[in-house]
């Protein structure tokens, strides 16, 4: 089951700010869970640490992911997200302010679905934001739970 959230990956409160400020434009905001760090992250996908008991099988629409987080960087959270059953075909998204072709590559390697650099400009933020959740959260057809490939 799949639940009609995005979950934002993001260590920095400012630019936590601004997305949840910039997703509130179109009414999406309320459906956004914040990690701030890797494993914060994997604990809420997988339903252990501080979400021990959240049903892991409800999944995000997507997942919007920073690569520069504490603890746990990006690559290591992708990496690992691909690697379970459950997680592999979820949909992630990295959201970064890196434009190094490296990490572009390694990305894409490690099974991202998209790679969209973070605008420095609010403008530039909102309209970002507004094209991702309307893609992600509306156009986009995710891979059916129970389907085995």
């Amino acid at each position: 089951m799949e639940e009609k959230v995005m979950l934002l990956v993001e260590d920095d409160a400012d630019v936590e700010a601004l997305t949840l400020r910039a997703l509130a434009k179109f009414n999406t905001a309320d459906n956004v869970v914040v990690a701030r760090d890797g494993p914060e992250a994997l604990d809420y996908l997988f339903g252990t640490g501080v979400y021990a008991g959240r049903d892991a099988q409800s999944l995000p629409r997507v997942v919007l992911l920073d690569l520069d987080l504490p603890k746990m960087d990006g690559f290591e959270v992708l990496r690992q997200i691909r690697v379970d059953a459950r997680t592999k075909m979820l949909p992630i998204v990295v959201l970064t302010s890196s434009d190094d072709p490296r990490d572009i590559a390694s990305c894409y390697d490690l099974g991202a679905n998209s790679y969209v650099r973070k605008p420095v400009d609010f403008a530039e933020l909102v309209e970002t934001m507004r094209q991702l959740a309307l893609y992600w959260l509306v156009m986009n057809q995710s891979p059916t739970k129970g389907v085995n490939l």
